[in-house]
């Protein structure tokens, strides 16, 4: 293996880190609750609406925005079909493609879904169908959830399972095609303590199987020939991933119609990775206005194979660098608000509402540094492997959205 600066290996090290930061940012980025997952309510269906969103997330070297459409309607006071649309237009020049020594690079994701809901006295069943495309990832997934009042409409259970179908492929290399698949198994209660306190609990297990990294990913060890610079190798992950997570949400509603809300989930899988989130918001009316502030604080542990810097080619059974596997930090803060217009309604439009929020997301790594300093030894500002400094970076997420009720 060449060393990292050599532009030798600059071609398929482009290619690798080409999808170095896509997953985080799309995970990151807070898409409004009504355009990507409106989950049943037991014996109650969801309202017809429309739903359309423009989102945009920017940090990292990463830009990803496109619109969003959901579509709700009614039939019969038993049925309720849906079907969304979304868009992901990205252009990176993130830390990965930066490293790699390749240019700025676009792509597009699509995805389709379609979903029906049905009513039968305090039962609700629901299911909905997926489809994820872009030039070299395919992601399927079919969901079946159940929800079920009791006692006096004071508890809500509700239960779901959902199989994914993916296919990875690498624009580099034809012959290359990989499978996963993903299970999640889902529970939560939800309960009225009070008539202003509601409280959530929830727990999900999800089990994936198959070719679970990056096929552009390298993980980077000491240059055997130079030991202040470094060489590259493809990660190598295990083929089988277990996750659990459970989350403990409250609503308490003030006298003057606002509410506060917090939260706590626990995060922990069989690579080691341990995950903490504190989420706290407070919700506020001033006339047809509805503001929203709020505040979310994640930290987590590495994954046992994780490094940033190895100190040889094949040290271990498995070896990866990427950084959402590493020890960090990220803090959140959200404002944003909702204005109602048309509450009186026109035509077939019973009322509508626009909203528009912001959020602002700092990361801070413990143990990924930053190797752009290491790339070059006859730079003025080379720093040696593994001495580089710890990377952080922020984030600014955009969300705009129109809501119609009709």
């Amino acid at each position: 293996m060449t060393a990292w600066h050599s532009t030798s290996s600059f071609g398929d090290l482009a290619e690798r880190a080409r999808r170095a930061l896509l997953a985080v940012a799309r995970s990151l980025l807070p898409v409004a609750a009504a355009l990507v997952a409106l989950p049943a309510v037991a014996a109650v269906l969801p309202e017809d609406r429309a739903d359309v969103l423009y989102h945009r997330y920017e940090g990292g070297g990463v830009t990803i925005h496109g619109p969003s459409v959901l579509v709700r309607k009614k039939m019969a006071e038993k049925y309720s079909v849906s079907a969304s649309y979304y868009v992901d237009m990205v252009t990176s020049a993130s830390i990965d493609v930066e490293v790699s020594g390749a240019s700025q690079y676009k792509e597009e994701r699509t995805q389709y879904g379609v979903g029906f809901d049905y009513l039968r006295g305090k039962t609700t069943y629901s299911l909905s169908y997926t489809n994820s495309e872009e030039n070299d990832y395919q992601a399927e997934t079919a969901s079946f959830n159940i929800s079920q009042d009791l006692f006096g409409d004071l508890t809500t259970i509700s239960m779901g399972f959902s199989k994914g179908w993916d296919v990875v492929r690498n624009s580099t290399d034809p012959l290359f095609e990989e499978d996963v698949e993903r299970w999640s198994y889902r529970v939560g209660v939800t309960q009225i303590l009070t008539k202003t306190l509601i409280a959530a609990l929830d727990f999900e297990v999800i089990t994936d199987e198959g070719f679970l990294n990056n096929p552009y990913r390298s993980y980077r060890y000491l240059n055997p020939a130079d030991d202040t610079t470094f060489a590259r190798a493809p990660e190598i992950y295990p083929h089988t991933r277990t996750s659990n997570a459970v989350a403990l949400n409250g609503k308490y509603f003030l006298p003057y119609r606002a509410a506060l809300g917090g939260g706590y989930r626990y995060y922990t899988d069989t690579w080691g990775i341990r995950a903490d989130t504190f989420e706290v918001n407070y919700t506020h009316p001033i006339g047809r206005w509805i503001l929203e502030l709020g505040y979310r604080y994640y930290t987590q542990d590495h994954a046992d194979f994780y490094s940033d810097l190895f100190e040889r080619r094949d040290q271990q059974n498995f070896m990866a660098r990427d950084k959402e596997l590493s020890t960090f930090t990220s803090h959140r803060v959200r404002l944003g608000g909702t204005y109602e217009f048309l509450t009186g309604g026109t035509g077939f439009v019973k009322k509508g509402s626009a909203s528009l929020f912001y959020d602002r997301i700092e990361f801070s790594y413990e143990d990924f540094r930053d190797a752009r300093y290491s790339m070059d030894p006859n730079s003025d500002n080379f720093v040696p492997a593994g001495q580089e400094p710890l990377y952080e970076f922020g984030a600014n997420v955009i969300q705009a959205f129109i809501s119609i009720w009709f």
